[in-house]
């Protein structure tokens, strides 16, 4: 546990340091830009080699390792062909022992930090607040448990940019590359490119009707999650049940952002995507609990918090209400790293004891 609040200290302390507001100028690089790529290089090589070097850490190490196996012999995994190839490519030029998962494992550790990190660098607008969320939301930790998912998450939050900038082929294209390793990702095409238009009064109650027909029609909506994903069905993750947790965040940060909605939500196009994303998020939370694993696709939408937090922070126009804020986001986020890691050690989760290949 010591370990795993080192690093998040360590890397936010870096993080403070770095701004990635910084003017640029054509031609030449200023020293806050140069001191931007190392504090980068060192947060991205830290957070790495972690990732990469672990041995036996996380709930699907194992499984994993079976699946890898299962993909060398030919036989039938619920894993995507972008993911089959890869493994079947570090196979071709390592076997398929070990060493050859470790590969794996570290390429797709390079990937997941590489995205996360380079859409927090250029999406947030105030990078330390940012990556501050995003360590102790757990999102960083979580990622050496489910590694497709992880992955195609900070595919999807990179993308995002492309949205905001009514960008919408690259957009597109990036989201099926992921679903190249991961499927749920195509969610997000719909409803980012709802959450990035304006709103209207008749749209708010068509999303009322929307809701409605998720506590009416269920069982239809599960036929359709099962369609694409068979192996969930009646299966350990489908239980019917939500994360309490993740409701509350969302209402958290739902009454922050109305208390000064016309200083951010209001007046910024930006911060209303993310302000619409974290909306969506409750209300899947809240009514879709039909739907297996609902966080893996809560996820996509409340995983943006880390953007919208620090953009309404920044916004708050009265110093006082500011700092006020600034230290009930930090004390409650402080909690929730707290209870995550109490939680690593559990049977579903094994993040803790963090264990390395370097000393194993």
């Amino acid at each position: 546990m010591a370990f795993y609040i080192g690093l998040a200290v360590v890397t936010i302390m870096a993080a403070f340091f770095v701004n990635n507001k910084t003017a640029v100028q054509a031609g030449t690089v200023t020293r806050q830009q140069m001191c931007n790529r190392i504090l980068l290089a060192g947060i991205f090589a830290l957070l790495f080699l972690v990732s990469a070097c672990r041995i036996y850490v996380g709930n699907d190490y194992m499984p994993y390792l079976n699946i890898f196996e299962r993909i060398h012999n030919g036989q039938i995994v619920s894993t995507e062909i972008g993911f089959n190839a890869v493994v079947k490519a570090v196979q071709f030029f390592f076997g398929t022992g070990i060493n050859a998962a470790l590969v794996i494992f570290a390429i797709f550790s390079f990937g997941t930090v590489y995205f996360m990190l380079r859409a927090m660098y250029e999406q947030s607008e105030w990078f330390v607040w940012t990556f501050f969320l995003f360590m102790t939301s757990g999102y960083y930790f979580s990622s050496m448990m489910t590694v497709r998912y992880y992955f195609v998450l900070s595919i999807a939050l990179y993308a995002m940019k492309y949205v905001i900038k009514k960008d919408w082929l690259p957009f597109v294209l990036w989201i099926l590359f992921a679903a190249l390793f991961h499927k749920s990702v195509l969610f997000v095409i719909p409803v980012y490119w709802l959450a990035g238009r304006q709103w209207k009064k008749w749209h708010i109650w068509l999303a009322v009707g929307m809701c409605a027909t998720f506590l009416v029609f269920g069982d239809f909506y599960r036929r359709i999650v099962f369609y694409f994903y068979p192996y969930y069905e009646n299966s350990i993750f489908d239980t019917g049940r939500t994360s309490l947790v993740n409701i509350a965040k969302c209402i958290c940060v739902l009454i922050l952002a109305l208390i000064y909605y016309k200083y951010s939500v209001k007046v910024d196009e930006k911060i209303r995507f993310y302000f619409y994303l974290n909306l969506g998020s409750l209300v899947l939370y809240v009514f879709c609990s039909f739907i297996p694993e609902v966080s893996r696709i809560g996820y996509y939408l409340n995983v943006t918090n880390i953007f919208l937090i620090p953009s309404v922070l920044k916004s708050i126009p009265d110093k006082k209400q500011r700092w006020f804020f600034s230290g009930a986001v930090v004390a409650a986020f402080c909690l929730y790293f707290a209870m995550f890691l109490r939680d690593a050690y559990a049977e579903g989760i094994r993040l803790l004891p963090y264990q390395s290949w370097l000393f194993y």
